[in-house]
């Protein structure tokens, strides 16, 4: 299993010091997860492709951009252009995954692929082994602060069999409801990014929060 590693979601962060917040949370990780979403595939709206370039310019995380929009290859270059490192789509709002997985590939993208919870894990099953990343909602997105749904832990160790059965290093990423008490048990069932939101920018050290939640996930 690939090194386990937590990545702070900026949908808890506080947008009136974004940099601010981004700063305090790099001195602990080098993975920053961005939520896109565009009022369709999900009842929110949040981060556009200029707030990516903004921030950019304040650091050098790894930026995974998770876009729950309901047309996301219009999307890829304008991301990739701002600064995304890694752009993972839902298996739902496309036609043909492959070609998605290739146009990532094709802007020197690290490729993503993630399901809804009320998804079939079946669906996204033929694809685990052609992309860099599986994101396994845990939550139904949109807003953050939701519980984890226990029914996550038995999608995310489908989706490690198809990896450990073809030998594949598809890294498998969970997000939701991820705390001190979840972290370890998605970690059991074969994760290995762990996207975090409230658990690290409700904490006034940022920084102490993500440490402490990758040592629970490790326990």
């Amino acid at each position: 299993m690939n090194d386990v590693v937590i990545a702070p979601s900026i949908l808890a962060a506080d947008c009136g010091r974004l940099n601010e917040e981004i700063k305090e949370v790099e001195a602990a990780t080098s993975y920053l997860h961005i939520d896109v979403m565009d009022g369709h595939y999900v009842p929110n709206l949040t981060f556009g492709v200029p707030v990516v370039e903004s921030i950019r310019k304040a650091t050098n995380m790894i930026f995974d951009v998770h876009l729950m929009v309901t047309n996301p290859m219009d999307f890829f270059k304008p991301f990739a252009d701002a600064g995304a490192d890694m752009l993972t789509f839902h298996v739902e709002t496309v036609e043909d995954p492959d070609a998605a997985i290739d146009a990532i590939r094709k802007l020197g993208k690290r490729a993503g692929i993630s399901i809804h919870p009320d998804t079939p894990i079946e669906k996204v099953l033929p694809y685990v082994t052609k992309c860099d990343l599986v994101l396994v909602m845990s939550v139904r997105p949109g807003f953050g602060g939701q519980h984890f749904m226990e029914e996550s832990l038995s999608r995310i160790a489908a989706v490690r069999k198809v990896i450990d059965e073809n030998d594949a290093d598809t890294i498998i990423s969970v997000d939701g409801g991820i705390c001190d008490e979840t972290a370890p048990r998605v970690v059991s069932a074969g994760a290995s990014y762990l996207v975090a939101g409230s658990a690290v920018f409700s904490n006034k050290d940022h920084a102490r929060a993500v440490k402490e939640l990758l040592s629970c996930a490790l326990s």
